[in-house]
């Protein structure tokens, strides 16, 4: 396994809309597990794959206290949601240490296949709601900063530029 590297806002990347997966090999089978190893890696509950500047339409994510517990979600698609709305702090690995409110659907199903390719359904609440109509979010091209007002992700966006700056000043 490795660990990938991942995309930080504003990168262009994080707004490629993701293809379907073609087929759940071998290739993929590595990815989720790499994926998930960078997911853990950085203390994330969720990953999607355009986070990895791989633009199909893989998720990974892990809501469970022990973080023992996870969830593959390839080619997934929101077949219900709740009208009951829920407004919860969001964070991103894509935007490191920057947290918001954001209003989402309280609970959600999900179809997908797992690792094996095989089809399941997922009915998720509370942060697994969340997570996973963030990570979806990404495999749409859309990252959650773009919930917030623009001057917010205007100064969120200066922020993460200076951030980069000083980094690439730093090597």
């Amino acid at each position: 396994m490795a660990r990938l590297t991942i995309l930080r806002f504003p990168d262009p990347r994080l707004h490629f809309v993701a293809k379907p997966v073609a087929a759940v090999d071998e290739r993929m089978r590595t990815l989720v597990d790499d994926m998930l190893e960078t997911m853990y890696d950085a203390e994330g509950v969720g990953l999607a794959a355009t986070q990895v500047d791989v633009h199909e339409r893989v998720i990974v994510m892990d809501t469970s206290e022990e973080h023992d517990h996870p969830v593959v979600l390839i080619n997934p698609e929101l077949v219900w949601k709740s009208e009951e709305m829920s407004v919860n702090e969001e964070g991103c690995l894509s935007v490191p240490q920057t947290y918001d409110r954001v209003e989402r659907h309280a609970r959600v199903k999900v179809q997908a296949l797992n690792r094996d390719g095989q089809p399941f359904e997922l009915d998720a609440e509370g942060l697994s709601a969340v997570c996973v109509q963030h990570e979806m979010d990404h495999l749409m091209g859309k990252v959650f900063v773009e919930y917030l007002s623009f001057l917010k992700r205007d100064r969120i966006k200066t922020r993460m530029l200076k951030k980069l700056r000083e980094e690439q000043r730093a090597r």
